[in-house]
């Protein structure tokens, strides 16, 4: 975690006192007038102070998704679609747009780090409106081929729509950033890596220090491994469909979809592009969205020898329902039954949308309710998932903004969660059932730390079972074992944590 005095990303912030366009800037052009006499944009960050016509749709769009992102908590997967909808954006515009916001999203903390340099004065002081423009344009110049003078101009003209007398100034400042390639501005900007390993991967490829930390710690101190991560971690991320056993057959479906069969799950898909949202397989209850790492660990606890009846399955946070998903289809070939248990509504909810025509009951109540609630008593599963709420580090290429939401400070009460409801589903399991501890992160005081806790806490005997003869044959980089760890580098998926516990 951060120590004293260690350098951090400048974050993104909302707006308040003292952030302004360019009032005192260095490189304030002064034939913009008197540009920073008052506050840039509409302080919500989607203000927009004039004509629009002249932005091009797939930057406005971009725009108004990074500005939903920091003003709102937004995230992008979910308000990202729905205005490049709102907006008739398709085909290669839609595709600029979406790599213009995860691509900007992703690199924010760095692009701060240069637009303060570049700017003379700390990114959190410029109106959050012209902020997020100067990312985009910042982006542009580093990241994309788009011609510097096409991201300049296109950036400016965003920036005369969204903040008041900033055009002068984001033109000076996009110059200064222009002057660089994205390498010289490392040089620049970064420590040197002999000084400062963490701090210069950090800066590096766009990740908070404390990250970096937790990352290398996990992969036993390794740098050179740590750096192939976030270069990873930095990759569009490709989309995994799960085909459900017995409702559709993996080769079929990856004919049907034009995508091709996963390297490691026996119902993975990968696509090559597209609206999976818009497939018929998914409409019908045949396969759905999941990262093959999820679908990896949620088909380990199915496959785990088990002695005496196994007809009694549970799924202690089963929200929002993919797992579940592959779960029942799987109980359902083996006439078992899955308990869902899912204490937020909504996503209770998804959870039976998810599992229509499955051999699934869900529970909209607390897990950690196992043996105060009747419908959740204590040694009655023969096979208990509990996939863990925890802080979603190993997914953070496809939720690019968490990485700078995300705070060591999440942790303690993540851990402390996470520990009472792997006990509990330790407690709802009987003596000699298998319970599946899973989380999206590989830092290890979610992961190692925990499932150690929570077994020495749970006032029952528990065995780790090796986990790795539970995945398919041949898979690479699963470590010593008895837990499992995957990576995106190692085997493109998220960094998804697997211990499998028999309770004595």
């Amino acid at each position: 975690m951060t120590g004293p005095g260690e350098r951090q990303h400048p974050r993104p912030v909302r707006s308040g006192p003292g952030t302004e366009p360019g009032r005192g800037d260095r490189r304030r052009d002064p034939r913009d007038g008197r540009a920073g006499d008052r506050p840039g944009g509409d302080r919500r960050g989607g203000g927009r102070t004039g004509r629009t016509d002249v932005v091009d749709r797939p930057r406005r769009a971009a725009y108004d998704a990074l500005a939903a992102v920091h003003r709102d908590d937004a995230y992008a997967n979910l308000v990202l679609p729905v205005i490049l909808r709102d907006a008739g954006l398709h085909g290669r515009d839609a595709a600029f747009a979406t790599e213009l916001t995860y691509g900007t999203l992703r690199a924010v903390g760095t692009l701060d780090a240069i637009l303060t340099d570049a700017a003379g004065r700390d990114v959190e002081r410029i109106d959050p409106p012209v902020r997020d423009a100067l990312r985009l344009g910042a982006y542009q110049l580093l990241h994309t081929r788009v011609p510097a003078h096409a991201a300049v101009s296109a950036t400016v003209d965003l920036v005369k729509t969204v903040g008041y007398g900033a055009s002068g100034f984001a033109n000076a400042v996009l110059r200064e950033v222009a002057g660089r390639d994205a390498d010289a501005w490392i040089d620049r900007i970064a420590p040197s890596m002999t000084d400062d390993p963490v701090g210069h991967l950090a800066l590096a490829h766009s990740h908070p220090q404390w990250i970096v930390r937790a990352f290398r710690e996990a992969l036993g101190g390794d740098l050179g491994e740590t750096t192939r991560l976030l270069i990873e971690d930095n990759q569009p991320p490709p989309v995994h469909l799960c085909a459900r056993p017995g409702l559709a057959d993996p080769a079929e479906l990856a004919d049907e979809v034009g995508g091709a069969p996963g390297a490691f799950s026996p119902y993975a898909v990968y696509l090559s592009g597209g609206a999976p949202g818009d497939l018929p397989a998914l409409a019908q209850g045949r396969a759905h969205v999941q990262d093959e790492g999820s679908q990896l660990v949620a088909a380990a606890l199915a496959a785990a020898p088990l002695e005496g009846p196994d007809g009694r399955w549970l799924d202690l946070c089963a929200g929002p329902g993919g797992k579940t998903g592959l779960l029942g289809a799987l109980a359902a070939q083996r006439e078992a039954r899955v308990t869902a248990v899912e204490v937020a509504e909504h996503r209770a909810r998804l959870v039976e949308r998810a599992t229509r025509g499955l051999p699934v009951n869900v529970l909209h109540t607390d897990g950690r309710t196992v043996g105060s609630d009747p419908k959740l008593p204590e040694e009655h599963f023969d096979r208990v998932l509990v996939d863990a709420p925890c802080t979603g580090l190993g997914s953070l290429r496809r939720r690019p903004e968490s990485r700078w939401r995300r705070q060591p400070s999440d942790l303690p009460p993540l851990t402390r969660l996470q520990r009472e409801l792997l006990t509990a589903g330790l407690r709802a399991t009987r003596p000699g059932g298998l319970v599946a501890y899973v989380t999206c992160s590989p830092h290890v005081v979610e992961t190692h730390v925990t499932v150690t806790e929570a077994a020495r806490r749970c006032g029952a005997p528990v065995d780790f079972v090796d986990a790795r003869p539970l995945l398919p044959a041949g898979m690479p980089g699963l470590g010593a074992g008895p837990t499992v760890q995957l990576w995106p580098h190692r085997h493109g998926t998220d960094a998804m944590f697997l211990a499998v516990l028999r309770r004595g």
